[in-house]
């Protein structure tokens, strides 16, 4: 069946979106401007759904899946894919793991068999187990060299009192430390099956023959009991929050963020738009990318001006209320407080006047440039299909460039006056120390 619920421009591709009876979510698309197609199956949990005791398990539980089944012993799946001329990897965040390949059109087959026989025959071997905790660990401690990584978990750790989006997805140490074979793998049996999960293609295919192809390799297998989705609330903060991390090198860092509403809120375009023109557009997923931003109110007020040496800003979208953050790297011979002072006085500024209509016009431009970007190729388009179809659904994707051309001056300042509030703010600074 194909979903027509979403009020589209005709000349836009259809989406068929259809759920097997297992519950297994289908979306499907058709792009033939090269032979070439791109798979990808999510499932519905990530760090956003983890407590103090098994932070860092849905990140450990991907790694796992590259460790080999009966079928696709270690090594050889990646090897089947390299051959073919593919692209193989995955991904944890807040919401999310996923897993996708995209490969020649006519080879697209070989990843539904993998993913199909991972979803279910993943072994966890325990000296796989305890070789990975090694390369977990070490990916954690490699984290700790990055200040950034530092200060940023401090902040959102400030920001975040309740809900678990205040731990990285790289776990805790302790955490990390602890956990057993057979957490991993209750956890992966648990949240691994198909009404758990979407699966996604897009690219030089017919439709109805994909989904056959899917339901081939995905229709017998059971669907499985889901433990309760409510997660924790977050709290109204009720005053800033502040920060300080000390620790090696010789340049510090300012980190402020500011809580905002999730991505189906009517105030989060205005929001990519305020932050087009604070910070200049973001690639805003997971993936990082972004234009330049020299003409962005912050880099003129605070690189230009000689007191950091970047600036940068960051709007993702999340199922739960997640924050807007800016971020900016001070100059030597300057302190965060400079910065911040001058920081605050921008944001002031936006605050109490709206923008002008030329400013909103570059913004919007920037913005949805951003987006074309990040969203050109089949595995762009797959990711951005499957990633709004876990925090809202699939139209959200297709209609996100309409409501960008919507936003006007006054959405802008009203969203600024709403959430860029320093009751609304957790400010962290980097500070570096001498041995």
């Amino acid at each position: 069946m194909v979903d027509r619920s979403a009020k589209v421009p005709e000349e836009r591709v259809s989406i068929l979106k259809t759920t097997l009876e297992n519950g297994l979510t289908v979306l499907l698309k058709e792009v033939h401007t090269a032979p070439v197609t791109s798979f990808w199956i999510w499932y519905r949990v990530g760090s956003g759904r983890e407590h103090v005791g098994i932070t860092g398990i849905s990140h450990w539980v991907e790694h796992m899946l590259f460790k080999g089944t009966p079928r696709w012993p270690k090594g050889t799946a990646d090897k089947a894919i390299s051959r073919e001329g593919g692209i193989w990897n995955g991904a944890t965040w807040y919401d999310f793991t996923t897993y996708y390949a995209t490969l020649p059109a006519e080879k697209i087959e070989l990843e539904l068999d993998i993913e199909a026989d991972r979803m279910t025959g993943a072994l966890f071997e325990v000296q796989e187990v305890e070789a990975e905790r090694t390369v977990i660990i070490s990916e954690r401690q490699g984290a700790e060299n990055d200040p950034l990584f530092l200060l940023g978990e401090e902040v959102m750790a400030a920001a975040f009192r309740v809900h678990p989006y205040g731990h990285e997805t790289l776990g805790h140490m302790c955490d990390l430390q602890q956990m057993t074979r057979d957490d991993l793998y209750r956890f992966y049996k648990t949240y691994y099956v198909p009404n758990n999960a979407l699966a996604v293609a897009v690219g030089d295919f017919e439709a109805g023959q994909m989904l056959d192809l899917i339901r081939r390799h995905f229709g017998s297998i059971p669907s499985g009991p889901l433990p309760g989705t409510a997660t924790p609330e977050e709290p109204p903060q009720r005053g800033e929050r502040r920060v300080t991390v000390e620790g090696e090198g010789n340049t510090a860092y300012l980190s402020v963020v500011f809580h905002t509403p999730p991505p189906v809120s009517e105030d989060f375009h205005p929001l990519v738009v305020l932050d087009a023109v604070l910070s200049g557009a973001s690639g805003m997923t997971i993936f990082g990318g972004g234009g330049t931003n020299k003409t962005s109110r912050l880099y003129r007020a605070l690189v230009d001006t000689e007191l950091a040496a970047d600036v940068s800003g960051s709007l993702i979208p999340t199922v739960d209320p997640f924050v807007y953050s800016i971020t900016a790297t001070v100059r030597a011979g300057r302190t965060p407080a400079e910065v911040e002072e001058r920081l605050w006085a921008e944001l002031e500024r936006v605050t109490r006047e709206p923008i002008l209509e030329e400013e909103l016009q570059k913004a919007i431009q920037q913005a949805r440039a951003q987006f074309a970007y990040s969203s050109e190729s089949v595995t762009g388009q797959a990711f951005w299909l499957g990633w709004s179809e876990i925090f809202a659904d699939y139209t959200w994707f297709e209609a996100y460039l309409d409501h960008l051309r919507a936003v006007t001056p006054e959405d802008v300042l009203r969203v600024a006056q709403a959430y860029l509030r320093r009751a609304n703010a957790t400010v962290g600074w980097y500070v570096p120390v001498e041995e």
